[in-house]
């Protein structure tokens, strides 16, 4: 996994997403003002905006005072989310992830109510010991929480709060 790539990848794409927010920005300031140059916009960026950068080449060709006016707009974009888009990317996939890992969760502890009793119902309770990892072919709860419960990260317990001489004295009388 190349880190360095990924990351200069990425910032094409969201070059590219935030150049067709300024032009949709854009068209809806000309839409205001100036409807035909609006529809003249329109009409030439259908298709076009996938690069950015492509785009506003073509752009300054034909129209060089529209291909500045997007760039100009891209940027306050791009300035503007910048202090928060790192943090709202990363809790957006945490809580995505968490989201997935749940979904799953239900999906694979659904039981099949075609079969009138799960086969676990056949064994008497003494052929079945809760404790054994062994067992957990027996109950497909078991082995979706084993899944679950490697999957998701847990913080290790607190130790608690140390008592003071004054209560450990108290406790004993």
């Amino acid at each position: 996994m190349n880190l360095k790539q990924i990351a200069k990848e990425t910032a094409k794409t969201l070059q590219s997403y935030l150049t067709y927010q300024a032009l949709r920005t854009v068209l809806a300031q000309l839409g205001e003002t100036n409807p035909p140059l609006a529809h003249w916009l329109q009409n030439f960026s259908s298709g076009k905006i996938q690069d950015g950068e492509a785009y506003i080449e073509q752009l300054f060709r034909k129209q060089p005072d529209l291909a500045l006016r997007i760039m100009t707009v891209r940027e306050y974009i791009a300035v503007e989310i910048a202090e928060f888009l790192p943090e709202m990317v990363c809790t957006g996939i945490q809580q995505a992830n968490m989201e997935q890992r749940r979904q799953h969760l239900e999906r694979i502890t659904r039981i099949d109510t075609s079969h009138p009793s799960p086969p676990w119902d056949n064994q008497s309770s003494s052929d079945f010991d809760c404790s054994s990892t062994t067992n957990t072919h027996r109950n497909p709860l078991s082995k979706a929480m084993q899944t679950y419960q490697k999957s998701v990260v847990t913080k290790p317990l607190s130790p608690p709060p140390a008592q003071t001489k004054n209560q450990i004295v108290k406790n004993t009388t």
